[in-house]
């Protein structure tokens, strides 16, 4: 049999390849996009004036510093985490390696609300270590300390899951050359490893700070949900929508519709410099 008719075999016909696709579409359509224009019909369901003004509340602006300095601390944290648990997966051979892989996909396979039960275990006035903080002053629990704890420990996959393959993909050949030049384990570092892995390393922090800003789950059991104090812009979402204030909860997310497009403009030129680099 020829290759010709062997691809004609194999290719589907046009209805097929039409109805795949228009149903590939309409998936997107009701779950994707249809959202993404009801949320923004009803934010400006009141006018361009209500928009604003649910934008420019203080509260609105407490919940959005509040978010950002969580994922400013989050998502250095994890960089830092990710960078080691890859160099140590990918440049050693040691018991326990399948294990702590296992661990460091442990945070997408937990449900966040008992992620952020966990750390009420651990640090709530009645939970393990309760009595020892409360006594040195010292407060986690409906506090920005554990917004942060929470959000760390539901973000740290996303920078090593990323950069792992990267670093396997890489080898050791560079590295070994560069260590028999002479150079110490900060030069290998900084001159041979980092600039291999920048463009996975820059898709994880990605990847990581869209999930650090939107978290919910976690963040909602462990912040007490303190108006003005703990409650960052997801939980700030919910507390105006809860309370019938439709049109400000619907503007204040559309901040995450933005937040979101940017991040997949980001995250494709990534994607795109990984493909082309054969690292994806």
């Amino acid at each position: 049999m020829s290759s010709l008719s062997i691809s004609r075999i194999k290719t589907e016909s046009r209805f097929v390849q039409w109805v795949l696709i228009g149903v590939a579409l309409l998936y997107l359509f009701l779950l994707l996009f249809l959202p993404i224009i009801l949320i923004l019909v009803s934010a400006l369901k009141k006018g361009f004036p209500m928009y604003v003004q649910a934008l420019q509340d203080p509260e609105t602006w407490v919940a959005i510093k509040l978010s950002l300095f969580v994922a400013v601390v989050a998502v250095p944290l994890n960089v830092i985490f990710g960078l080691f648990a890859a160099w140590a997966i990918t440049k050693y051979s040691f018991r326990g390696k399948s294990l702590l892989l296992a661990l460091i996909d442990l945070p997408l396979s937990v449900s966040p609300v008992i992620s952020g039960m966990i750390f009420v275990l651990l640090f709530g006035a009645n939970g393990f270590l309760g009595e020892f903080l409360a006594a040195h002053g010292i407060r986690v629990i409906f506090a920005v300390p554990g917004i942060i704890l929470a959000t760390v420990f539901v973000t740290f996959p996303y920078v090593a899951r990323e950069v792992i393959p990267v670093m396997k993909a890489q080898g050791k050949d560079e590295e070994e050359a560069a260590m028999t030049l002479g150079a110490n384990g900060f030069q290998i570092f900084t001159k041979v490893t980092l600039p291999n892995i920048k463009w996975g390393l820059f898709y994880g922090v990605i990847l990581c700070n869209a999930r650090a800003l939107g978290e919910f789950g976690a963040v909602s059991v462990v912040s007490g949900h303190i108006r003005g104090v703990t409650t960052t812009l997801p939980l700030h979402v919910e507390i105006l929508y809860n309370e019938y204030a439709f049109a400000a909860a619907f503007s204040v997310a559309s901040l995450f519709i933005g937040l979101a497009l940017f991040t997949l403009l980001l995250k494709h030129i990534v994607g795109f410099r990984l493909k082309r680099e054969g690292l994806k």
